[in-house]
């Protein structure tokens, strides 16, 4: 009778040691924008020690991107992701407006100097032209 107790206390405690973790429902990529529709809550028994979770709380307040691609069917760290900085430049040539995503540089009378999303630098003059 004991030994039946204590393996149905037992059974019944195994889901508190539970940690409740976010789950991607497909993959994702570099990148992309995180919102709960791609998650699923889930209770896991041991995650690796490097991972801090991301709470399904932290994703409905803040907007966050991915800093890799990310597996279907993997736990959501909060080293995965990053939150989100709108980085678009918006260029004024008199009548016409340019927006760009980016980072200006560097900034003079004659041109400015843009790093892109993928590295590569691109310098563009004020009165139009691309170099």
């Amino acid at each position: 009778m004991i030994l039946k107790l204590s393996f149905l206390c037992l059974f019944l405690s195994i889901n508190s040691f539970a940690t409740s973790v976010l789950i991607s429902k497909e993959s994702i990529k570099f990148e992309e924008k995180l919102d709960d529709s791609k998650v699923r809550l889930q209770n896991v028994n041991d995650i690796n020690k490097a991972c801090i979770p991301l709470k399904l709380s932290e994703i409905q307040n803040n907007e966050y991107i991915t800093t890799h691609y990310i597996n279907k069917n993997t736990i959501i760290c909060q080293k995965d992701v990053k939150k989100y900085q709108d980085e678009g430049i918006i260029f004024n040539f008199g009548g016409l407006k340019i927006e760009k995503k980016g980072k200006i540089i560097y900034e003079n009378n004659e041109f400015i100097r843009i790093k892109n999303l993928d590295g590569t630098i691109e310098q563009i003059y004020k009165d139009g032209r691309i170099k």
